[in-house]
C-alpha cells in the first residue's frame, strides 16, 4: 500500500523518482525499490518523504490514493477547448461592436456634412460688432471648416472599417 500511494502521490505531485530522490537525498534507485515494493523505508525516512510529498504520513501508509482527474491529459484538453471557444466568442463580439460603432460614425458624419450643407453659413450675415456674437460666428466657421474637410475623409474610413469588419460567411 506505501509503495502504491508513494507512486501516485509523487505522479500527481509532478516529481520524477529522481527529483524525489533529489529531495531525499538518496539515490533514484532507492525510491524505485520503496514504489515496486521491494524495500521499505525507516520511520525517519517515512517523515522525510511526507514532507517532501507535502503529505501526511497517515495517507502514505493509509488507503490507496486514487490519481485525480486533474492530470488526465484529456481534462486538460477541454479546458483548453472551452477557453479557445471562450476567446473566439470574445473576438467576435468585438467585431461585432466595432462594427456597429463604424456604422454609427457614417450615420454621424453623413447628418453633419448634410447639416453643414443645408445651413448655408447664416453665421456668415450675422453683425460681428458685438463680442459674444463673433466668437459664436468663429467657433461655427471653424465647425464648418472642419467638418468640410474632415467629414468626406472621416465618412470614406468609416465605410472602409464597416466593410473589413462585416461577418464573413
Amino acid at each position: 500500500m506505501l509503495n502504491e500511494n508513494m507512486k501516485v502521490i509523487r505522479k500527481s505531485k509532478g516529481l520524477s523518482q529522481q527529483e524525489l530522490a533529489v529531495k531525499l537525498n538518496v539515490v533514484r534507485q532507492t525510491v524505485s525499490k520503496w514504489e515496486q515494493g521491494l524495500s521499505v523505508p525507516d520511520s525517519d525516512m517515512l517523515i522525510s518523504i511526507s514532507e517532501a510529498l507535502e503529505t501526511p504520513v497517515s495517507t502514505l501508509l493509509g488507503q490507496t490514493v486514487v490519481e485525480s482527474e486533474v492530470d488526465n491529459l484529456k481534462a486538460i484538453s477541454e479546458k483548453l477547448e472551452v477557453i479557445n471557444l471562450q476567446l473566439a466568442q470574445r473576438k467576435t463580439t468585438r467585431r461585432k461592436i466595432l462594427h456597429w460603432l463604424l456604422i454609427l460614425l457614417c450615420v454621424a458624419m453623413a447628418a453633419i456634412l448634410v447639416i453643414v450643407v443645408v445651413s448655408h453659413s447664416p453665421y456668415l450675415d450675422w453683425d460681428y460688432s458685438d463680442p459674444e456674437t463673433a466668437i459664436v460666428g468663429v467657433g461655427f466657421h471653424a465647425f464648418e471648416w472642419l467638418s468640410i474637410r474632415l467629414a468626406p475623409i472621416i465618412l470614406i474610413g468609416a465605410i472602409i472599417g464597416v466593410f473589413l469588419t462585416r461577418k464573413k460567411m
